[in-house]
């Protein structure tokens, strides 16, 4: 069963989400040179540089891919092997849910970003919101061998950890189309964010009690 729905979701949902995504992360990326943490293949990557000649971007994650779109480098999961302020911006793609603590790559994309970090990722408000996070997640992850923590936040708690953290939101945006209608309707609604965030200078020390 779930071989037959991987190869749907690959088929009908996969290209759009990624189509969607490089372009409307790739509006919001500041010039100059870019780290994707949790990369994968570096699809996204590869569209957003077509259409963004100015960007250079280089990538991490915890899993090696044969082949990849970009350059990458495998690290623990915690620590970016960058000295401060290396990058440009640091980019997060529906990765920060799957660690036991969003709040500690937060903190390094904090240090090595030099003048924004953007996330794509999950809010957990709406009717029957973690259950259908959980299913998504499981259909597009799991026959891939990703972590699987399940580890969603709702807006108010995203918002406070960036606070916490000095990112400062310049944009918030909750509407990113990525599935057709009508897995819209289910899979969509009230689901995704794109932030935009400025890093500050002296993010606070770490808070291990960020209100849930």
């Amino acid at each position: 069963m779930s071989g037959v729905v991987g190869v749907l979701h690959e088929r009908f949902v996969l290209g759009r989400r990624t189509r969607v995504l490089a372009a409307r992360l790739g509006r919001v990326l500041p010039p100059g040179t870019v780290l994707d943490v949790g990369c994968g293949d570096g699809m996204i990557d590869w569209l957003i540089q077509r259409a963004r000649p100015d960007l250079s971007i280089r990538g991490v994650d915890v899993m090696s891919r044969p082949v990849t779109r970009i350059p990458v480098e495998l690290f623990d999961g915690e620590t970016l092997p960058f000295p401060d302020r290396s990058f440009d911006a640091v980019m997060f793609v529906d990765v920060l849910h799957h660690t036991s603590d969003p709040a500690v790559l937060l903190r390094e994309a904090a240090r090595v970003a030099a003048v924004s970090v953007v996330v794509k990722d999950h809010t957990m408000d709406g009717f029957l919101a973690y259950s259908r996070l959980r299913l998504m997640d499981w259909v597009g992850n799991a026959r891939h061998g990703v972590a699987l923590p399940y580890n969603y936040w709702p807006e108010r708690r995203w918002r406070d950890a960036f606070d916490r953290l000095g990112l400062r939101v310049q944009g918030f945006d909750a509407e990113v189309d990525l599935y057709p209608y009508p897995m819209s309707r289910l899979f969509a609604d009230g689901l995704h964010f794109i932030a935009t965030l400025a890093v500050g200078e002296h993010p606070r020390p770490p808070n291990r009690g960020i209100a849930a």
